[in-house]
């Protein structure tokens, strides 16, 4: 079964990505095409990028850049689980981004965004010429949270309605097809 990396990609205290991360989660593990791996750049602690090296030659040198390559190269598709801070995305995730080069490739990648009225739309209209240029494939289907605070209960935990489980299922469907017809282009 294909691997999906869900990518949390706020490091910020207080943050609500890792409620709403786990809430994809659950559903892409009850729909059964992936088998699912939560990734938390928190906890990855990438430093500002830090290799002598360019990322395309993969030489690596530090620890941290051979477990993320790992956690990145073992995946087949990719949701990056995003807010968006100043009409973008937040510079941990360009950071993490940036860090790999063929570990990326081929591979097909969904949002999750959230933030305000136009919930973290304009995070991932900024993230996917990045993805592309990098040979991945953006999903057209997404999951879009405006307003995400409303749907945290009192335990802190991310509670999805019916349209937002639709369209990670969506979401979801497509991945899974990407994943699918790009298999045998990845290296």
């Amino acid at each position: 079964m294909p691997t999906l990396a869900v990518i949390i990609c706020s490091t910020r205290p207080g943050r609500i990505g890792a409620s709403i991360a786990t809430w994809f989660s659950n559903i892409a593990t009850a729909q059964g095409a992936f088998d699912v791996e939560l990734i938390d750049l928190k906890e990855v602690d990438l430093p500002l990028f830090d290799e002598p090296n360019h990322p395309m030659l993969a030489d690596y040198v530090h620890d941290h850049t051979k477990r993320w390559s790992d956690m990145v190269g073992r995946a087949d598709a990719f949701v990056f689980v995003t807010p968006e801070y100043n009409h973008s995305f937040n510079a941990a995730t360009k950071n993490a981004i940036d860090y790999l080069h063929n570990e990326w490739q081929h591979k097909p990648v969904g949002f999750v965004s959230y933030g305000g009225v136009s919930g973290g739309t304009r995070a991932v209209q900024a993230l996917k010429p990045i993805c592309a240029a990098l040979r991945m494939v953006p999903s057209v289907a997404n999951v879009i949270l405006p307003f995400p605070f409303a749907h945290i209960n009192d335990e802190g935990t991310f509670v999805g309605d019916d349209a937002m489980a639709a369209a990670a299922n969506g979401t979801l469907d497509e991945l899974a097809r990407w994943t699918s017809a790009m298999a045998s282009m990845r290296i």
